[in-house]
């Protein structure tokens, strides 16, 4: 845990500095903790990026109670229509086909590359870190908000239990999902231990499922990343209001 308690703020990157803030956190968790690799990863550096980096925005989560400066202990990146469109594609069309999204008629936003420093995880940095994405959907207008979530390796056999609750119980409705583009079924076995498979499923997952989230059609194997993906997606006309009042903020 922090040597003091924490004092958070969240605000926008703003700098090349703080880029790569947010992409040495995404190292630190992605690469050197889940095994992640990538074309553009700069094992030297200590960098997780790619090309979505130089169009995105990065959210970060800054403890700023650190006697030698502010710390970037969470990200969100996001990826709006005009990111988009400098990118030439949503990270995540090249796992899932987003037309359904993409052809509805309403503003969609791309949540990614989530991720809190292991030392301030289970606490309160993740609350504050979903007030501050809270406020960026609020002013960006989104209604839709969507992006790919992992479980940690791609043995389906150990993750059978989980997806198949997540394909049962939680499959977006046809005309608001997305079909993964090399397909994996997630309806794996018939006989579901549902308080054991839930137990599986990574917390950031169910904070969304919580907000009245939904996942996409089929599962993607990310050998790269060494996760097997889902596609979050949540209309926000529809969210649980008792959560969305929590990951808002009371007052807000």
């Amino acid at each position: 845990m922090p040597p003091s308690a924490p004092i958070f703020e969240t605000r926008m990157a703003r700098t090349d500095d703080d880029v790569r803030g947010a992409q040495t956190l995404r190292y630190s968790v992605f690469v050197e903790e889940l095994g992640a690799q990538g074309d553009m990863v700069d094992h030297g550096a200590r960098l997780e990026r790619d090309q979505f980096d130089d169009h995105a925005k990065q959210l970060l989560l800054l403890d700023r109670s650190r006697a030698k400066g502010d710390r970037i202990v969470g990200v969100y990146r996001i990826i709006d229509e005009d990111a988009r469109q400098n990118a030439g594609a949503f990270y995540s069309s090249y796992e899932y086909d987003l037309t359904a999204l993409e052809d509805s008629g309403r503003p969609i936003l791309e949540l990614g590359r989530s991720c809190l420093h292991k030392d301030y995880r289970g606490g309160a940095a993740m609350l504050h870190l979903w007030q501050g994405l809270a406020d960026v959907v609020r002013q960006s207008r989104a209604e839709i908000l969507f992006g790919v979530a992992s479980f940690q390796g791609t043995d389906l056999d150990i993750l059978a239990q989980p997806l198949s609750l997540l394909a049962r119980d939680h499959s977006a409705p046809d005309d608001l999902t997305a079909r993964s583009h090399v397909y994996q079924p997630m309806n794996l076995v018939q006989d579901i231990d549902r308080v054991s498979a839930m137990k599986q499923v990574p917390s950031l997952i169910k904070a969304y499922l919580r907000l009245g989230g939904c996942v996409g059609d089929g599962a993607f194997v990310d050998h790269a990343f060494n996760t097997t993906d889902v596609c979050l997606i949540l209309d926000v006309a529809q969210m649980n209001p008792r959560q969305a009042a929590i990951y808002g903020g009371q007052a807000r």
